[in-house]
């Protein structure tokens, strides 16, 4: 284990932000974390674990220890007829395990196709897309508890998973790192979700009347390079806002006043719009202020044409949504973790 100093983090977020680190060390096993943890000084410093290094936004260096978790491994613990339980471990790049489990037969992840970052941070944001979320094959998950130096498993329900959030956000932020992860997945019988979104029409244009669990990841990806910013391309976090949701009472107001709003059903009293749309309705899409903007094909993306710093992208949310504030009585919440 090597623990590095003053490293640049650049290359190792999608917004490309050109922030540096104190210290940086590569988890390849749990000794790693031991090791650390047992350090007198090390344990001490601020500590931020990446991943893939999608869902953070850097304001400036970070004065402590980055962990990138890189434990590898894929294993089947269980299978039978209709269902298998697999174990991925954190540091697997999320998009090639849901490759790899449409190529073994194995159904539930197809809509969270090309979903950028890694196994491990999943949980974390119960990831979703396209009416599926994490928690829907999640069976447990693994984790390291740093105050203890002891590994501990969670169920699912133990991590609380709701709308891109988890106890990991909230109360245990900070205290566990994830090291793998139970998910249960089909062999046969598969549910096949393609009511939501685009999918079915974009089945349509691949002339798939019959979806397999393969034509609905392509129909995923082909959706998703067509409204997303690549960050190989152009800086960026993905989706920046999360969707809100609205009380009936509110909701019925807007649709007064704006009848083509895009909503979902989330309970008896409750609606969740799109902040895409309403971002949109408020002419940020395709604005851009400096280096700093919103994706000309999808304004939940905000992105770096270069030489922004995360203050200046940091800024510029807090323009939009003071915006969408003011013309739909909707706060906006960032799904990014500012640091």
């Amino acid at each position: 284990m090597k623990i590095s100093e003053n490293v640049s983090l650049k290359p190792l977020n999608t917004f490309g932000l050109d922030v540096k680190a104190r210290y940086f060390v590569e988890i390849h096993k749990i000794e790693d974390l031991h090791a650390i943890f047992a350090h007198p000084k090390l344990r001490l410093l601020p500590r931020l674990v990446l991943g893939g290094g999608g869902n953070v936004l850097f304001t400036k260096d970070f004065e402590g220890m980055i962990l990138k978790i890189n434990l590898k491994g894929r294993e089947i613990l269980e299978e039978n007829e209709t269902k298998v339980i697999i174990k991925i471990s954190a540091g697997e790049i999320w998009h090639d395990l849901v490759c790899w489990a449409i190529d073994q037969g194995f159904g539930g992840l197809e809509n969270l196709s090309l979903i950028p970052g890694t196994v491990g941070a999943a949980p974390i944001q119960n990831i979703g897309a396209y009416g599926v979320e994490l928690k829907d094959s999640l069976v447990s998950l693994q984790v390291y508890e740093i105050t203890k130096g002891k590994l501990k498993n969670f169920s699912r329900e133990a991590c609380q998973l709701g709308y891109r959030d988890s106890i990991f956000k909230n109360e245990w932020q900070d205290q566990y790192i994830i090291l793998s992860v139970l998910l249960i997945l089909q062999k046969k019988n598969f549910i096949l979700n393609t009511s939501y979104g685009m999918i079915q029409k974009e089945l349509e244009n691949m002339y798939v009347t019959q979806p397999t669990i393969k034509t609905i990841s392509q129909a995923v990806i082909n959706i998703r390079k067509s409204k997303l910013a690549d960050p190989a391309k152009i800086g960026n976090g993905g989706s920046f806002f999360k969707n809100p949701t609205v009380m009936q009472q509110h909701y019925e107001k807007l649709i007064s006043h704006y009848p083509d709003i895009i909503s979902y059903p989330v309970s008896a009293n409750q609606m969740k719009l799109a902040a895409g749309q309403l971002i949109e309705k408020c002419g940020w899409k395709g604005k851009r202020l400096g280096q700093t903007g919103v994706y000309e094909k999808q304004a939940l993306v905000l992105v770096n044409y270069g030489g922004a710093d995360g203050r200046q992208i940091y800024a510029f949310s807090e323009k939009i949504i003071k915006d969408v504030q003011e013309k739909f009585g909707i706060t906006l919440e960032r799904e990014v973790r500012v640091v």
